[in-house]
């Protein structure tokens, strides 16, 4: 793709970046056959392909347009395309540049302005968040229906066990997990503990729900809180860094990219990225045939941060059926449920869609549980599934107390 970049971002670090993803796209469109967006709406400039396009043109000096900014909003960011590219454009990470630009020239109606603030105000703000969770719950006689459907029924944390053990791992605790589902991190650390490893909560906003909604200052202060956090553990030999949120895991293996230009913090925010692993990532390498979990028939659901961001597709799924699980087809396992961070709330109408069709594929051969490996999917599957949803490792947990 042929590149004449406009003067106010040639010959910048961001410039090289951006025309360099330009000129590997070769329009082949292959992209739009797995893009979400584009088979529920069938518009070019709703599929990677297009959106390419229009951020190229903003590159090059065009008008930043309303139509421009909606169109780049479709995008869940679900980097489905990514996956199938293949040229290997990195099209997540063109559409953070030109969504940064239409940001800063594109003024929003002040309803959506007015949402978005509250969205950057409470969720990545674990005592805020509950807060307003709290006064979610005291309300919900009178809620509309659409919000209460939203807010899960409030789970009774389950106990961590005691550290007893020579081998160590942080896990970070996220934002928004520790309220609505506290039972993840705790059933990861009893599956952890019965392989011989404790683990040490770090509570803080790994920054991703910030920086998707273009508050980069907010999102990298994030990121180094939680470099700060981390550090005096890594210091002292911590084997690794766990995310159970597989939106927490891509962005956090990306802080040595995203803080790159850091003098103060791009060494130690490399070594954390380098540290953080997926759990399914720490259980492929351990003796799981100890834990023998109760075996049940599971319709497994693949976030897109899990298998197109962090490239893990394939791994949650064969430790379940190693361990003896059942796992049912899933049609067209490779696309978005609609979650997508704040999208199912920002974008309501596309992610309904999209999370009735994973539904229905999700319970298609009837299994008994759907489970997932990411807080903000789980959400939003729970709101209409017919079974319950769960996250993997909570499958692994039962007789962990011995």
């Amino acid at each position: 793709m042929q590149t004449q970049l406009a003067d106010f971002i040639n010959n910048t670090d961001t410039g090289r970046e951006a025309e360099a993803i330009l000129r590997s796209c070769v329009h082949c469109g292959f992209c739009n056959a797995t893009c979400p967006t584009y088979q529920l709406l069938g518009d070019e400039l709703d599929g990677p392909r297009g959106r390419i396009y229009l951020i190229k043109h903003l590159l090059e000096g065009e008008a930043a347009t309303e139509e421009t900014q909606q169109h780049l909003d479709r995008c869940l960011t679900c980097r489905s395309c990514e996956t199938t590219c293949p040229s290997g454009v990195k099209y997540n990470r063109l559409l953070d540049i030109g969504r940064e630009i239409i940001e800063e020239r594109v003024s929003r109606p002040w309803p959506q302005r007015l949402l978005r603030r509250l969205l950057l105000w409470s969720l990545p703000y674990p005592r805020r968040f509950k807060m307003l969770a709290g006064i979610g719950a005291w309300l919900r006689p009178v809620l509309p229906k659409r919000l209460k459907a939203k807010l899960p029924s409030k789970q009774t944390a389950d106990s961590w066990p005691a550290a007893r053990h020579d081998r160590r791992m942080l896990i970070l605790q996220g934002c928004v997990q520790p309220t609505l589902a506290p039972r993840i991190n705790a059933a990861a650390a009893r599956v952890l503990d019965r392989l011989g490893i404790d683990v040490v909560p770090i509570d803080h906003c790994c920054g991703a729900l910030s920086y998707h909604l273009n508050d980069q200052t907010s999102s990298f202060d994030m990121m180094r809180r939680v470099i700060d956090a981390c550090w005096p553990h890594v210091e002292n030999g911590i084997e690794a860094i766990i995310t159970t949120a597989s939106g927490c895991g891509v962005t956090t293996k990306d802080y040595g990219m995203l803080l790159k230009d850091d003098p103060l913090y791009a060494d130690r925010a490399a070594r954390i990225a380098a540290l953080t692993k997926d759990i399914s990532e720490i259980l492929q390498v351990e003796d799981i045939l100890s834990l023998q979990p109760l075996s049940r028939k599971v319709a497994f659901h693949s976030p897109c941060t899990l298998q197109h961001g962090q490239r893990l597709n394939g791994v949650v799924e064969n430790l379940l059926t190693e361990l003896g699980f059942t796992l049912t087809a899933v049609a067209d396992s490779h696309l978005c449920c609609g979650s997508a961070g704040t999208y199912s709330i920002l974008q309501p109408e596309l992610a309904g869609r999209l999370q009735k069709a994973k539904i229905q594929a999700l319970q298609a051969e009837q299994p008994d549980v759907i489970a997932t490996a990411n807080i903000g999917c789980w959400m939003h599957l729970q709101e209409k599934a017919s079974v319950p949803v769960v996250h993997w490792v909570e499958l692994l947990a039962p007789k962990m107390e011995s």
